[in-house]
């Protein structure tokens, strides 16, 4: 697949000047569009984007990661591609990963494609880790599926399928609603492990707040049929 011509990449950022130039010059190796949703920052992050080759596009007021994704996806879409590659604009996601992802969804036909950092979580903070095992498990037992990292925001997505899902939350939860979403309609899902980046990064994740997000989301999905997980066949974490 003519991965630069089919893909476009989807960064959104709010107050990344420090790391978006690098990000996206990184990322413009690997595809030529890089779509950047600026959420609202009060710096530099939406000029700097576009002296570095990204499209901008602007949040007057900061919407939300869940929100502002949509908005690239929306935009994606709109320019005629048919997948998109997301990453976080905190320099977090390492752009020499992106080729794992191009192969491995054109080895499996795959159509959501998600990085795996829990397999080698070496330098990511401890509680983060311990909190992530903890989602993933609770949304593996939803889906009824094997998963690997659910809250890795490093995706490589197919947006036709992507088109047919409901998605409706505006914050960090987006990457749980998404992947249960796509386990649910039977669409295949597949993880690649991916480099852990933390040495820099400051979490946009408010602890308290995000998690009670994510919480009230969880609770108030259907209870999962009880019956076996239903796609290990499907689902291969390397």
């Amino acid at each position: 697949m003519d991965w630069p011509q089919k893909c476009a990449a989807v960064i959104p950022c709010f107050n990344e000047a420090k790391s978006v130039v690098e990000l996206i010059t990184s990322a413009r190796r690997h595809l030529s569009t890089v779509i950047v949703v600026d959420d609202g920052s009060t710096d530099s992050t939406a000029a700097l984007a576009a002296s570095a080759g990204g499209i901008v596009v602007r949040h007057r007021l900061n919407a939300g990661k869940g929100a502002a994704l949509r908005t690239g996806w929306k935009h994606a879409r709109h320019c005629g591609f048919t997948w998109a590659l997301t990453m976080d604009g905190d320099g977090q996601h390492s752009p020499e990963d992106i080729p794992a992802f191009f192969e491995r969804a054109e080895n499996t036909g795959a159509s959501l494609v998600i990085g795996n950092r829990l397999d080698n979580p070496a330098g990511m903070p401890w509680l983060r880790r311990k909190v992530n095992y903890w989602m993933t498990r609770r949304i593996e037992k939803m889906a009824g599926v094997r998963v690997a990292d659910s809250q890795c925001g490093f995706r490589l997505i197919n947006l036709d399928r992507l088109s047919k899902l409901q998605l409706s939350t505006d914050h960090f939860e987006v990457e749980s609603e998404m992947l249960l979403a796509f386990a649910r309609a039977g669409f295949r899902i597949e993880f690649v492990p991916i480099e852990v980046i933390y040495d820099t990064e400051t979490s946009k994740i408010h602890p308290l707040i995000d998690t009670w997000r994510w919480l009230r989301w969880w609770l108030a999905q259907p209870a999962p049929a009880a019956s076996p997980l239903r796609a290990w066949r499907t689902m291969r974490v390397p």
